[in-house]
Formats: structure tokens, sequence, C-alpha cells
């Protein structure tokens, strides 16, 4: 049986991508091997046994932390019933949720009246229903070694690009060039660290070429 290591479990507004402004339930998976330098939930990377503790215990977390909890696509589901949650979008993010088979888990959500979404770095094989939004925050060239995988571009509703200089740009233009998206496929760049420079770059190029803009509203807002 698929079991998933959760590291945060809670409700909340999607702030980002097409998404924005959504009620929605948000599972945090933990292990990643990219390497990004400016990730800001560097306490999901790593698989530590010593630091496994139960879903109650997960949920009940006030600060971030490496630990995680075991569970299956049952006990996810009942967990989210048990806790009144109202909201009908759950996303799925880490950590890299890529290195999990999310079938079991979207499949019985889906089932259940929910939609799914994962946020995923385009390193790993999706295994993922038709059903399931997939928004590829491609990472190139980071520390980890890992290529962003063109089926996994191809597979996107949506990629969400953090930029911070007009290389990050050019980049991506690149990948998109080796490894197309689909005709329908939605562009948002995001500004990383929300600074000033990088968001001026952002819109500038959104008008540009007629993409979308990120802005992590809930940064904004000052909520999870």
């Amino acid at each position: 049986m698929t079991t998933y290591k959760i590291n945060e479990f809670f409700e909340t507004i999607q702030g980002e991508g097409q998404y924005t402004g959504t009620a929605a339930i948000f599972i945090r998976l933990q292990g990643c091997p990219v390497g990004c330098s400016w990730c800001d939930t560097k306490h999901t990377w790593n698989v530590d046994g010593d630091k496994e503790i139960t879903l109650k215990n997960v949920i009940e977390k006030n600060s971030e932390t490496e630990q995680w909890a075991d569970a299956n696509a049952e006990q996810l589901l009942s967990f989210i019933q048990s806790q009144g949650y109202r909201a009908k979008h759950v996303v799925i993010t880490g950590g890299e949720p890529a290195m999990y088979d999310l079938v079991p888990l979207c499949d019985l959500l889906h089932k259940n009246g929910y939609s799914t979404q994962i946020e995923t770095s385009g390193t790993f094989e999706l295994k993922v229903p038709d059903l399931t939004w997939v928004t590829v925050s491609p990472k190139i060239n980071m520390a980890g070694g890992y290529e962003v995988l063109a089926n996994c571009m191809a597979r996107a509703n949506e990629i969400k690009h953090p930029i911070a200089r007009e290389k990050h740009v050019e980049e991506l233009e690149h990948l998109i060039a080796k490894a197309p998206i689909a005709d329908n496929a939605l562009i948002y760049l995001q500004p990383i660290s929300q600074k000033v420079s990088a968001t001026k770059l952002a819109i500038e190029t959104c008008k540009d070429k007629n993409w979308r803009l990120s802005v992590q509203v809930h940064k904004y807002i000052g909520i999870s």
C-alpha cells in the first residue's frame, strides 16, 4: 500500500497561480533532493527516521520542523474529514511530491468530491490522474543536478517560474524551446522574495510576452 510522508497539513488560501484566492487544503510531503538555494521549505528536504511523529502531532506543529508522519490515502482522507475543513481543493506540495505515486491519493480525493493540484519541480516522473491540475515550477541548474523532464513540461497545466534576473527568464524560454508545453498551458512568473527589481522584471516580461504574474498573495496578507 502506498504511503506518504506528511510534513504539514493545513487549510488556507492558495496564493499562487491559476487557483489564487481559492480555499485549499495543503498537504506538504517530506523529501526533496533538488537543492534550490532560495527554497523556503528546506525543512522538508531530508527524511530522518528519528523525526517520525503522528498525524495528530503534525497538525499541532506550530513551527517549521523536519518532523513527518506516515499515512496512506484512506488515513489522509479520514483525517481531512475529521478536521471539519470546508475547502474542496487539495494542493499537494513539498518537498518534491512527484517522488511519490500520487494516483491512489488523488483518485480517492476525486471520488469524495475534492479537486487536486500538485506543485512540482518537474524533475521526477509524474504519477497523477488526468484530473489533477499540474503546476510545474521548473528547477533549472539546481545543486541536486536534476534535469527538468520534457514529459513533465508537456503535462503541465501551468508553468510557475520564480525569477530575480533576466537570466531566469532566458532559462525558461530555452527550456520551453526544447521541452514544449501544451498550447493551453498557462505561464506565470513569480518574483523571488518579492523583491522590487524582480517584481518589475516580472511585470514587464509578462506584458511583453502575454504571460501572467504570480505574486504569492499569501505572503502579502500574512497567512501560511
